[in-house]
């Protein structure tokens, strides 16, 4: 046995077990050096057959998936062990006790959680923001181990991992502002108030040529939404690097692709500064909840006031200081995917406030169509059921049609990484935004988690509340009037 490059034989400490015991246990420990209090959270254990970067950014649900497992910690003092034994639940192997035999680097990372007093009346533990967008793998003040080589055999073994490591703060957002691009940050009253703690909202803002010389102009305001911006990156002002080395791009399937972006953003530079293009604001928002790294721009009931704190709170102050208009007629709204579901309902649902949204491939506006399921008709969300077979539902597919995930395996990654509607990935963040308040304070499912049986009286309160298409139909004669040539899909 060894340790990886770099790492020394105390990390690592693999023994043979007592008959009868667990074939493979593993227990996690950590320092009064990484914290002196005890802590609550989501103890996430990677093990990667990858050879390139750290097991905590390999974990995924496509088809370089590796072995993770996660178990809750609660009042977790240091140097006491939280235990991964053979029965804790896993993806893509089910269970620890059937991992593969081989050779792993492993690692273990705990996602640290917050006690929420919510105005509701409940009390909810989630990881809080920390500026970095709700990334469990990168969220500053997180604890994590450094990777171990160990090899699991057929024989019992166990496994000691100590985390005494910290992900350290990020840089004040402040520190990249440049002499087009502004950072806002504000104290909301209206979440403050619902989280029982003090809650942000951020943004980027761009301003536009000859802002600064003209003190006495107003302008409008373009927002795009989408997910969470730790920078503002859609304009560069420098011509493109290509002299760097060419990234490949496999969500795209494009090579150089980073040469590609910097071309799109430094002609979008030129177009900016160029005498006739359309002098506004252009605004990113940062509205990262305790459940993702964003929250839909829409009021919720788990979520809290969000819509309002945007639309009452931010806006108005982004306006203030950069010299915005600040009436309806003169904002518009775009994004696409997350961000095209983003301005179609801030226009659906704030319709004075709005005079457009443009809509890109938007997140499922209609729950008959959410993506593969029909929340209303279809009894079970990971399997199609015929008299003599069951087909599994796709969960991701490429240009070509292929499969390379299905729905249930997303899920049960998300279950991996948290429970109670916690692993902060996509199926779940729809429901924090979209389901009531279940009796524990956490959203209620949507679908069981592990066997995918859909509650349709959870469904009818989303068709109610955020069923876009419905809420169209069902409020034409009021809102037809308000949206006529403001929406453009």
């Amino acid at each position: 046995m060894r340790a990886a490059p770099g790492l020394t034989l105390t990390a690592l400490v693999l023994i043979a077990c007592q008959p009868g015991s667990d074939r493979v246990r593993v227990d996690v420990t950590f320092t009064d050096e990484t914290s002196s209090e005890a802590l609550d959270g989501r103890l996430i254990l990677i093990f990667s057959q990858r050879d390139e970067g750290e097991p905590r950014f390999h974990v995924t649900d496509g088809a370089a998936a590796q072995p993770v497992f996660g178990i809750d910690v609660e009042a977790w003092s240091p140097s006491e062990a939280a235990t991964f034994n053979d029965s804790v639940f896993g993806f893509p192997v089910g269970n620890l006790g059937a991992l593969p035999e081989g050779t792993y680097r492993v690692q273990a990372i705990l996602n640290r959680y917050q006690t929420f007093s919510r105005s509701d009346g409940h009390t909810v533990k989630l990881p809080p923001d920390r500026g970095e967008g709700q990334q469990w793998a990168r969220k500053p003040g997180n604890l994590y181990s450094e990777p171990v080589e160990v090899t699991v055999g057929s024989s019992a073994s166990e496994l000691s991992l100590t985390l005494d490591q910290v992900i350290p703060e990020l840089p004040d957002p402040a520190t990249l502002e440049t002499e087009w691009v502004k950072f806002v940050r504000i104290r909301s009253e209206l979440l403050s108030d619902f989280w029982g703690t003090d809650m942000y909202l951020g943004a980027w803002v761009l301003l536009p040529q000859g802002w600064a010389e003209h003190p006495e102009a107003r302008y409008p305001l373009a927002i795009w939404h989408g997910h969470f911006p730790a920078e503002f990156s859609a304009m560069r002002t420098e011509a493109p690097d290509t002299t760097q080395p060419c990234v490949y791009s496999a969500r795209f399937d494009l090579d150089c692709y980073n040469q590609i972006q910097e071309q799109y953003q430094h002609e979008l530079y030129q177009q900016w500064t160029s005498p006739d293009f359309p002098r506004h604001l252009v605004v990113e928002i940062q509205h990262p909840t305790p459940f993702y790294d964003d929250s839909y721009a829409v009021n919720s009931a788990n979520n809290g006031p969000y819509g309002d704190a945007i639309m009452q709170e931010l806006i108005p102050e982004i306006e203030r200081r950069y010299r915005g208009i600040g009436e309806g007629w003169a904002r518009f709204a775009y994004g696409g995917s997350t961000g095209g579901w983003e301005a179609m309902a801030v226009q659906v649902l704030y319709p004075d406030d709005f005079n457009g949204a443009f809509v890109a491939c938007p997140d499922p506006i209609d729950f008959r169509a959410y993506t593969v399921v029909d929340l209303y008709e279809d009894d079970n969300a990971y399997w199609i059921d015929a008299p003599f077979k069951r087909t599994p539902r796709p969960g991701r597919r490429d240009y070509l049609g292929h499969v390379d995930r299905t729905l249930e395996e997303s899920n049960h990654l998300e279950l991996v990484l948290g429970t109670k509607t916690r692993s902060g990935q996509q199926w779940d963040v729809w429901e924090s935004v979209y389901s009531p308040v279940g009796d524990d304070g956490y959203p209620r499912r949507i679908w069981d988690k592990v066997t995918g049986e859909i509650d349709h009286e959870v469904a009818e309160y989303w068709r109610e509340n955020y069923d876009l298409t419905h809420i169209l139909r069902r409020d034409w004669e009021t809102l037809g009037p308000k949206l006529e040539g403001k929406l453009h899909i």
